[in-house]
């Protein structure tokens, strides 16, 4: 299952499109156990936009308590799921857009470096709970 579109398609079915954690967790728990067919659908809008990140491209914003899909979260999530039904060329797709500046394309080393950085902190938060349990 696709974490971060997930997210996504839970938050566009709430009112306004918040949900309060406790419902988001809910949400996923179940979807998470709703078999493959969710996941091979997750997976397949998620490689439509294969540099996805909600909270850095600004499609979903943090509350207290809670999380949002912006607007912006709206028309990517309307885009992947457009993709997903009709392959075509990116450029073409990126042409049709009513606002291109709704997908972030990054450079090759951009993407490498933001990706290096994210296993990184992995690792670091991996390693504190490792430490903190073996010292328990």
């Amino acid at each position: 299952m696709n974490f971060q579109v997930t997210v996504l398609k839970i938050l566009v079915s709430y009112p306004d499109g918040l949900a309060v954690m406790a419902d988001l967790k809910r949400d996923m728990a179940i979807l998470a156990t709703s078999g493959r067919d969710w996941t091979d659908r997750t997976k397949r809008l998620a490689a439509q936009v294969p540099d996805l990140d909600i909270f850095s491209q600004k499609l979903v914003e943090r509350l207290t308590g809670g999380w949002r899909i912006t607007g912006k979260g709206r028309e990517v999530l309307e885009f992947m799921e457009a993709r997903s039904r009709r392959p075509e060329p990116l450029t073409e797709a990126l042409s049709q857009l009513a606002a291109p500046s709704v997908l972030v394309l990054r450079l090759p080393e951009q993407t490498a470096s933001r990706r290096n950085e994210r296993r990184q902190r992995r690792r670091i938060a991996r390693e504190r709970v490792a430490g903190g349990i073996q010292q328990g």
